[in-house]
Order: C-alpha cells, then sequence, then structure tokens
C-alpha cells in the first residue's frame, strides 16, 4: 500500500509544478513560434510577433554559463553581418533580475539586443531544457531550427546553414525595393 503513494505523490507534484515553471513549453520545428514579448535592456519592446518578414534568431542564455559566453561572438558576428538584409537577433538571458546588471556588463561587447526572461510580458518559450537553446524562426513566424551545443554547437557557419536559405527565401518573396535591379540584392551564398 505504500508504493503507490509515492507515485501519486509524483504525478501530483508534476502536474502541479513543471506547468507553472514553463518547462512544459512545446516548441516544435515545423509550427509557429511561441510568442514571445520582452522588454530588452534598452528599454524598447522586443515583440515577436512584430518581426514578421524578418529571419530571427533567439538565443537563450546565462551569465555563468560558458557554453553561453562561447557562442555570443558568432552571434554578434553573423548579426553584424545580416542585420541590414532581414535578421534580428536577441539574446534572452535567464539570470535573475537582481543580476541585471552583470547581463548588462556582458552585453556592452555585442550589438545584437538582449533581454532578461523575468522581464517578459508573454513568453510561451517557457524555461529552456538547456543552455543555451537557440532558436530559429523565419519570416512567416515558424520555428525552422533549435540549436544547442550537444546537438549542433553555435557557430557562424551552422548559423549561416541555418539562416542564409531563409533570408534567399526572404528575398524572393519580396519585390525589388528600388530600380536598380539584381543589382541592390546581394549575393548571400559563398
Amino acid at each position: 500500500m505504500l508504493r503507490p503513494l509515492p507515485a501519486v505523490f509524483l504525478l501530483w507534484a508534476s502536474l502541479i509544478l513543471l506547468p507553472a515553471s514553463g518547462v512544459l513549453a512545446v516548441t516544435n520545428v515545423g509550427q509557429p513560434a511561441p510568442a514571445l514579448v520582452v522588454q530588452e535592456l534598452s528599454g524598447q519592446t522586443f515583440d515577436l510577433a512584430a518581426q514578421r518578414g524578418k529571419v530571427v534568431v533567439i538565443n537563450f542564455w546565462a551569465t555563468w554559463c560558458p557554453p553561453c559566453r562561447h557562442e555570443m561572438p558568432a552571434l554578434d558576428t553573423f548579426y553584424r553581418k545580416y542585420h541590414s538584409q532581414g535578421l534580428e537577433v536577441i539574446g534572452v538571458s535567464i539570470d535573475r533580475p537582481r543580476d541585471a546588471s552583470e547581463v548588462r556588463n556582458v552585453m556592452q561587447s555585442f550589438r545584437y539586443p538582449a533581454a532578461i526572461a523575468d522581464d517578459a510580458k508573454v513568453n510561451d518559450f517557457g524555461t529552456p531544457y538547456a543552455l543555451p537553446v537557440t532558436f530559429v524562426i523565419d519570416s512567416h513566424g515558424v520555428l525552422r531550427d533549435n540549436l544547442t551545443p550537444e546537438e549542433a554547437p553555435l557557430t557562424e557557419q551552422s548559423l549561416a546553414r541555418l539562416v542564409l536559405p531563409l533570408l534567399d527565401r526572404k528575398e524572393a518573396s519580396q519585390p525589388p525595393s528600388d530600380s536598380r535591379g539584381s543589382e541592390s540584392i546581394p549575393n548571400l551564398k559563398k
């Protein structure tokens, strides 16, 4: 009679505690990306839904996470190269709000925007299952891939392989913005 009691308790605890923590958030590749509305460190509001028409990379990280810090320069370099072509990147720190000054200090070295997850008005991504984790969302708001160091390390090359085809499709689906012809569309393939 004592055996079912621990199982019942574990089931009850998982049903009560896990949804509150956001760990059960579903982020399926090929499905619409979860909602994310968060105040950036700059004070601007980042709303993923408002980014339609752009390819978006969302990187969940923390100041105390060495693999997170290792991949940030690659994210920054990629952002600097392709931001003008419709790429948005945001780093969402899962550090506690009281560690905001440390988050700001780390982000001073990078140009892409950052936010603290606890400042989110809406975060349907939930608590990340691993750190770092990076989500790639296409210009239609569909989750196209996610990266963790165990599965595929985030490098400029891995970002290029995943993101550049999405930027190419974005350009192909939009009419030219000026009359300069094909010279105005940069060649993204190298």
